[in-house]
């Protein structure tokens, strides 16, 4: 099965439009730009524990669907839900 693309927000297919006509201008990133970089992918790939967590059928069905979508492993979809939980990126809902 051919994983399906990645679904493009507007600021995101105005750039590879802007790619596509050559019209982008590229600069070398600065050093602390790429210390930044580096210490975020740093980050992002240090997973040095494990945990265990059952879910409902229909949920991790939902779940594997939507990382299917991204073309992501399951597993980083819901690790990520988790980082943006933590750094306050996604709320909780509140109507419950």
């Amino acid at each position: 099965m051919k994983p399906s693309k990645p679904r493009l927000n507007q600021h995101e297919k105005e750039i590879v439009e802007a790619f596509d006509r050559d019209e982008l201008v590229l600069h070398d990133p600065t050093p602390a730009l790429l210390a930044r970089f580096t210490e975020a992918a740093e980050n992002t790939v240090r997973k040095d524990r494990r945990i265990n967590i059952r879910l409902s059928d229909h949920d991790l069905a939902g779940i594997q669907r939507k990382a299917a979508e991204q073309g992501i492993p399951y597993q980083s979809l819901i690790s990520g839900l988790i980082h943006q939980f933590v750094e306050g990126q996604l709320a909780p809902r509140t109507d419950r």
